[in-house]
């Protein structure tokens, strides 16, 4: 007796071997000009119908987004305001020089649009350490007691030494200020630290400023490598 299952399971198997078959895109010459209708119909089996020359028409042919719209009004402003803060803002201070120009925006999309731009803020490097104390040595007494105030000009002068990033490398700067004035007398700029040297030439500036005349003054440093 034939089995009467066997006809539809026959018909099941063909038509699984009709779809495998159909399913496996068209060889196309890489020298092959193709439209865009062939492209669809041989890619169609494998985006199961996702992709038609009509999508593609409508998609070219459909006007802006209220998104794409804003993007194109605001990727120019962020260029601008990129540049004019010499290219140093990151997401954080462009978002909120973003919002003190009258912009509704988040941060998100503030990082979005930079993107788009191709602009970025300027990462610190790593810190460079301009005091380096010596527990061992005998340090001089501190003769004005942490207290930063002077009566007149040259009576306490102050020392310190910081670093500059430049784009050939750190620069580092020894400058003394006298406090009555908050005035800078004295500087010294080095390409290395040069502990020994660096503080006195920047002394030696404001002695020869002064006149050299250092009758009552006091010449206060840190605890690193100026003192």
């Amino acid at each position: 007796m034939a089995d009467p299952d066997g006809g539809e399971r026959s018909r099941r198997a063909a038509r699984a071997a009709s779809l495998s078959s159909s399913s496996r895109p068209t060889s196309v010459s890489a020298k092959q000009p193709c439209r865009v209708k062939f492209i669809c119909r041989v890619l169609r089996p494998v985006v199961q119908g996702f992709l038609t020359s009509l999508g593609y028409r409508a998609a070219i042919g459909r006007a802006p987004s209220a998104r794409q719209l804003r993007d194109y009004l605001l990727v120019p402003e962020v260029t601008r305001l990129h540049a004019e803060n010499y290219g140093f803002y990151g997401r954080r201070k462009m978002h909120a020089l973003m919002r003190r120009q009258g912009w509704v925006i988040g941060r998100d999309q503030t990082e979005r649009l930079m993107r788009l731009a191709g602009v970025r803020g300027v990462r610190k490097s790593k810190r460079v350490l301009t005091t380096h104390s010596d527990k061992t040595t005998v340090l001089p007494a501190d003769l004005v007691n942490r207290r930063f105030t002077a009566p007149a000009p040259r009576r306490l002068w102050v020392c310190d030494v910081t670093y500059v990033a430049t784009w050939s490398g750190f620069a580092y700067v020894a400058f003394v200020t006298d406090v009555y004035s908050r005035r800078i007398v004295g500087w010294n700029v080095a390409a290395t630290l040069r502990s020994e040297i660096l503080p006195m030439q920047a002394l030696d500036m404001a002695a020869w400023g002064a006149g050299g005349d250092l009758t009552s003054l006091i010449h206060h440093a840190d605890h690193g490598s100026n003192s």
